[in-house]
């Protein structure tokens, strides 16, 4: 069980996956598929660092927002 903001490095199995459009330098958000119900986020420059667990639900919610463009405003 992965737990929220524990080490990201320590989740059993993780696969990281990041976008293609991270740039070269490694500033991206990378996802991975905890469990059945569960997907884990953390920084890609700090892959030891803290990963965040969301559920699948909340994720989507997240995803489906950011697709409309709710978060656009967060960009300078």
């Amino acid at each position: 069980m992965a737990i929220n903001g524990g080490r990201a490095d320590e989740i059993a199995g993780a696969q990281w996956v990041k976008a293609t459009a991270s740039d070269a330098i490694g500033e991206c958000v990378e996802v991975a598929p905890v469990n059945e119900s569960d997907v884990a986020v953390r920084n890609s420059r700090f892959p030891q660092g803290p990963a965040l667990v969301f559920t699948r639900s909340e994720f989507s919610a997240f995803l489906d927002g950011a697709g409309e463009g709710e978060f656009d405003g967060l960009i300078v």
